[in-house]
């Protein structure tokens, strides 16, 4: 046996099994070349080419390889180009990688599809250091080395070098190629730089699905939902046919906008399409309707549908847990073990936070030692963030405490913040200055870190430390997130910010909330002031909570719906207590079903009581 950069090359071929080799065919072609005597010449390099081409497995190509060295041609160049691409075909990238480098000068084929076979790969990194190293040496990167290059930009989300490969393609011309096109927009929208991506598909010639698809994805998986549904119209009416993954993105933004009636429009026409039998987009439209408020719509489907994975059955249970139906989740879960599933982390992420949604403490406990000693699953971040979480809700705040900083994987600046929400619960102000210490640290720019410390400072009327945080808020450019509420009404989509007056109903929906503030101080109703960050007089307090944003959408809805219709709200923050006392009771004046979908879970109002039984 001899060695070659670490590659194990036999040279007796009669020495050894032919399954270790090649097929008896080959085996035949390779004796015939061993029986005539050669001077390894053009002939002999032009046989082995030959032959390479008909391996049809990654034996039979380490075979001929072994051959390179008995018959000197370990340095052609031409055979070795061959090789590395085979190698490739075979998915052995680093065989491959070994083989190039023993090529002098390898040609821009021959880096083009190293790029490629790294990237395909999944090592984004190696893919372009290769292409930082072919430019190195002298080589313009071509339409076929710059998708495979900005794939790795677009899964590294690294927009820096991929605007840098983008000024590679307009001095290479290639700016115009369908395939860069494609990849640039790609790449844009998986970075989070959707303006730059529409920029780019704008100016396209030709637009193929992938470029269509690409957008509609990235629009939904960067939070524009409602571009999502306009994009996907425009595509539409391009004669474009949907594909799976606009399907889904499409899906994704009809359940974050509470878009019930567009949600059930594309369950239409997901039947009518053929994609109904997909279980991912079963499993989407599942959880569309889940985060449209129709659970019972979502279990009716999950029932349905034939085939159901790990990602389905860990879907139903998290739709459970963010409508506090933990014991439904635990069942589900159970039901999932028994029919022969596994669960995996994400399983566990969902049925520790149903636990943790119901106030189920020593289940969830239960749950996360499951994990370890009968699935053998190590936890994962999301995993101890969820323990945390149903610690922090239980008001076992330094257990909670103690759990992050015992476990084996480091910390950030989420799980901390858990805890600090679940300091601004119990008010437990040193803990939560301590958190606060470790947050600003990691992350000294989000603001709702900043604002949840802010909360508690308000609640113990220590004015001056709220004005102080204000201003360091200020300093470090930290912009609190404003909050928002959607409403779904005649196939449209309306927003309502915090004391909004831009809608042109304002006045009827003001006159409505002081009609219904009335009602509510008749049945017992009090401000809770404490959730106003201001120190100002309690009159103006409770003004400031009488016109937060779920307020106004739920005054619009009872407006223009018929009596009894039940209204769904969708916030981007966590509802005040104060609100949700509110809603409690305009529920039970209305004589309505108000269903409110903040940051965390989902709240059903009906008769003066919430599904959440006061526990979120």
């Amino acid at each position: 046996m001899r060695t070659h950069s670490n590659f194990l090359i036999p040279f007796n071929v009669a020495g050894l099994p032919i399954s270790h080799i090649i097929n008896s065919n080959l085996l035949c072609k390779i004796t015939s070349l061993e029986l005539i005597h050669l001077n390894f010449n053009n002939q002999t390099a032009f046989s082995i080419a030959s032959i390479l081409q008909e391996c049809t497995t990654i034996n039979h190509v380490k075979g001929v390889h072994g051959k390179f060295f008995t018959y000197g041609l370990q340095h052609n160049s031409h055979l070795l180009s061959k090789l590395a691409t085979l190698y490739i075909s075979f998915n052995n990238i680093d065989t491959a990688n070994t083989v190039f480098e023993c090529i002098i000068k390898p040609g821009s084929y021959l880096w083009n599809i190293m790029i490629r076979g790294f990237a395909i790969d999944g090592r984004f990194s190696r893919s372009l250091e290769f292409y930082s190293s072919m430019i190195e040496k002298g080589l313009r990167p071509d339409k076929y080395a710059l998708p495979f290059a900005l794939k790795s930009c677009a899964g590294l989300s690294n927009l820096q070098i991929g605007k840098v490969i983008h000024q590679h393609s307009i001095s290479c011309g290639c700016i115009s190629d369908v395939y860069v096109d494609a990849a640039l927009v790609d790449m844009y929208t998986k970075c989070g730089d959707i303006a730059s991506a529409r920029l780019v598909f704008d100016k396209m010639r030709e637009r193929d699905l992938v470029s269509w698809t690409s957008m509609i994805s990235g629009y939904a998986h960067n939070g524009y939902n409602s571009d999502t549904l306009g994009f996907f119209n425009l595509m539409h009416s391009s004669g474009v046919i949907p594909n799976r993954v606009s399907i889904l993105g499409v899906l994704l933004a009809c359940g974050n906008l509470g878009a019930l009636r567009k949600g059930q429009w594309f369950h239409n026409y997901v039947i009518q399409t053929g994609f109904e039998s997909d279980i991912r987009v079963a499993t989407a439209i599942m959880d569309m309707y889940t985060k449209c408020g129709s659970l019972n719509l979502a279990r009716r489907l999950f029932e349905e549908s034939e085939g159901k994975d790990v990602v389905c059955w860990s879907a139903m249970i998290a739709s459970y847990g963010i409508h506090g139906d933990g014991e439904k989740a635990i069942n589900l879960f159970h039901q999932m073990v028994n029919n022969g599933v596994k669960p995996n982390h994400v399983t566990f992420t969902c049925i520790i936070s149903a636990c943790s949604h119901s106030g189920l403490l020593e289940e969830g406990k239960k749950y996360f030692r499951l994990m370890r000693e009968k699935f053998e699953i190590e936890p994962n971040l999301s995993n101890y963030s969820c323990m945390v979480d149903l610690l922090g809700r239980s008001g076992k705040l330094l257990e909670a405490e103690k759990l992050i900083l015992n476990m084996p994987v480091k910390p950030d600046t989420c799980i901390w913040g858990s805890l600090l929400a679940a300091c601004r619960v119990y008010n437990n102000l040193d803990l939560a200055e301590r958190l606060a210490n470790r947050i600003f640290q990691l992350d000294p720019i989000h603001g709702g870190y900043h604002v949840l410390l802010s909360n508690i400072y308000a609640t113990k009327s220590r004015w001056d430390d709220v004005e102080k945080l204000r201003k360091v808020m200020i300093k470090r450019g930290a912009n609190k997130i404003q909050g928002f509420s959607l409403i779904e009404l005649n196939n449209s989509i309306y927003r309502f910010g915090v004391q909004d007056r831009s809608h042109p109903q304002s006045e009827l929906i003001y006159s409505l909330l002081e009609e219904l503030s009335v009602s509510m101080k008749r049945l017992g109703y009090v401000p809770l002031t404490d959730f106003v960050l201001h120190d100002i007089e309690d009159e103006g307090k409770e003004d400031a909570l009488s016109y937060h944003s779920e307020r106004l959408a739920i005054a619009f809805g009872i407006m223009n719906t018929n009596p009894g219709t039940a209204l769904r709200i969708t916030k981007n923050l966590r509802i005040c207590g104060d609100c949700h006392n509110a809603i409690k009771l305009i529920s039970k004046i209305v004589n309505r079903v108000i269903i409110v979908r903040d940051m965390h879970r989902f709240h059903q109002f009906k008769a003066g009581l919430c599904s959440c039984r006061d526990y979120w």
